[in-house]
């Protein structure tokens, strides 16, 4: 996966200066190795932080930045690591990379790791320096074998020169990163469950509390940051918290820029890194360049599998995680999925269900049972075998598995999607209730009703 470009040249111009995370990469698409990565100003930031800055220095900052993490939930990066012990005796502490890219719809990441490897070994560098941990995995997805190939010749690069292992940079501080390659579990995205996954165990979510920052891998202190946040880390360090925070735009609330894509029946597909603040339009428009010829915009999804559907008009909302929640939904990973008017949402929607249906580790009630009801529901009305009630109860579980009724994230994110599309686009699941059996639309039976 390239990165790709599309609107007027002043708009395709990658420096420096606009485009922290994707100024280093190659119009070949190969990968930027040690030497180049050096040659365009790679591992300074790691030299000024280690030469010059506090580990408690490099959390303020990360923290004054207003860095937000990009795996989808958004919650300020300067934060979370001042969760980690400031205890200086406990000495076993440990940083995990969250590359378990398996969001439907995307692929931001794995172009970093394959053509990036070593921005994101310098921001794990940093982040480690900052939070004083002496080991660090990149918990990877299993299918990502290029990446996984890129990132352990990266490791070795970085070992050979003294920037991983045994004091480096002469600053006597220890640190050794290792490429772990997950099993292939979507759940793996959320923290607890990639981290028992890490320690060989199978991957469900934990209770919280103890967060990780207290109690995690093998039980010692422990910080989850997904790629594109630490890939963010070495540019904050380098040019200051005032000049990050100037490159979104006016009215965003999240600072910096963000990795953006569309895919679908667009005349563009493709991935751009953006300012904060840039409209749905401009992305569809000016970057994705539209609609392929023959084919209408009917809604889209803003930010992977796991968000909310919304129609064209919602496009002038400002891409930040504010700005897509003024229209309903969230921002998610930020890359979005034009849908064109020849698909039946019903189809659409019964085919992410089973997804999410099939990856749910099964460990609470309304995941385990309510998505593969879901399913159930949708397949019957995609075949036009629908009963009178199917629609309520479809909302009915829209509810229960909303948020703050699971173990964790999974099923809220799940169901959101469903509750959208039947929002927007109800004739069409209307259409699959079989006549005979429609009688009269009021007199159903809800999970509510029947005690669900």
């Amino acid at each position: 996966m390239t990165l790709t470009s599309f609107g007027p040249a002043n708009r395709i111009q990658r420096s420096a200066e606009t485009h922290p995370l994707t100024w280093r990469l190659r119009d070949d698409g190969e990968a930027v190795w040690l030497d180049e990565y050096q040659a365009k100003n790679g591992y300074a930031a790691a030299r000024k932080a280690f030469a010059d800055m506090a580990a408690d220095d490099i959390v303020q900052t990360v923290k004054d930045s207003g860095l937000k993490g990009r795996g989808g939930a958004g919650f300020p990066t300067g934060v979370k690591w001042g969760l980690m012990p400031k205890d200086e005796s406990i000495t076993i502490r440990y940083l995990l990379c969250n590359a378990d890219e398996m969001e439907p719809n995307t692929w931001k990441d794995r172009m970093l790791m394959e053509q990036l490897p070593h921005l994101l070994i310098e921001g794990m560098l940093i982040s480690a320096r900052a939070l004083k941990t002496y080991r660090g995995y990149i918990f990877l997805r299993g299918e990502y074998t290029t990446a996984a190939k890129h990132l352990n010749r990266a490791v070795e690069e970085a070992k050979a020169a003294g920037l991983l292992g045994k004091n480096i940079l002469g600053s006597g501080f220890d640190f050794e990163l290792f490429v772990h390659t997950g099993a292939g579990r979507y759940i793996c995205g959320e923290e607890t469950a990639l981290i028992n996954s890490l320690e060989g165990r199978r991957a469900n979510p934990r209770s919280k509390p103890p967060f990780p920052a207290a109690v995690g891998v093998w039980g010692k202190p422990t910080c989850v940051n997904n790629v594109e946040t630490l890939c963010n880390v070495p540019a904050i360090i380098a040019d200051g918290v005032d000049w990050y925070k100037s490159l979104a735009r006016d009215g965003s609330e999240d600072m910096g820029t963000k990795l953006m894509g569309f895919s679908g029946k667009v005349k563009n597909p493709g991935l751009w890194e953006l300012p904060f603040g840039v409209t749905g339009r401009e992305l569809f428009e000016d970057y994705a360049g539209g609609m392929r010829d023959g084919y209408k915009l009917k809604c889209w999804q803003p930010g992977g599998a796991g968000t909310g559907f919304l129609l064209p008009e919602h496009l002038d909302a400002q891409m930040y995680a504010g700005g897509i929640a003024k229209v309903g939904t969230r921002m998610g990973t930020g890359l979005a999925m034009a849908v064109d008017d020849s698909v039946n949402m019903v189809s659409l929607l019964r085919n992410m269900e089973e997804f999410f249906s099939r990856e749910s580790c099964g460990f609470c009630t309304p995941c385990r049972d309510g998505l593969p009801w879901s399913v159930k529901l949708l397949r019957a009305i995609e075949n036009g075998e629908g009963q009178a009630g199917d629609i309520e109860t479809l909302l009915g579980l829209v509810g229960f598995l909303g948020p703050g009724k699971t173990f964790c994230a999974h099923a809220p994110g799940a169901v959101e999607p469903l509750g959208s599309a039947i929002k927007y686009f109800r004739p069409e699941f209307e259409a699959g209730i079989a006549p005979t059996r429609a009688g009269d639309l009021n007199q159903v039976v809800t999970p509510t009703m029947v005690g669900a």
